[in-house]
């Protein structure tokens, strides 16, 4: 019980670091582009594992990458996307080796059409000196 006291009564500042707001909202932004170009591996890249999505009251873990459905783009074509773009990205929470995002992104079709609008919290991390998503709450 003692490290889950420790663990839960670090203090931190609740003032927002820039530098790493700058530097992890990259990595956002570089899984979008990997997301875009239909590149699984390049997703991967910038997700941190064991990589946890919550939605709703369910938690799913992916302890290692290659995780997505084979089919995961052409289910996602189907539904008439063509893109996804972040319409807002807002930090509310960081220190030097994490940022909490307010991530808005919609889904767009191949007329720039938005499809889908979605609000979600991602915690982006710092980890041997590489930013990578950590958690992302649907």
């Amino acid at each position: 019980m003692s490290s889950f006291l420790s663990f839960v009564s670090k203090t931190s500042d609740i003032s927002i670091d820039p530098d790493a707001v700058e530097e992890a909202s990259r990595c956002l932004d570089q899984f979008t582009a990997a997301f875009n170009a239909l590149d699984l591996a390049g997703m991967d890249a910038q997700l941190h594992f064991p990589h946890v999505m919550i939605s709703g009251v369910d938690t799913l873990t992916w302890d290692s990458p290659n995780q997505h459905p084979s089919d995961f783009f052409q289910r996602l074509k189907s539904t008439g996307w063509a893109s996804t773009r972040y319409e807002s990205k807002v930090p509310v929470l960081s220190s030097q080796d994490k940022v909490h995002f307010l991530v808005t992104y919609t889904r767009r079709s191949g007329t720039g059409d938005e499809l889908t609008r979605h609000t979600n919290l991602w915690i982006v991390t710092k980890k041997k000196d590489a930013w990578g998503i950590s958690l992302r709450s649907y």
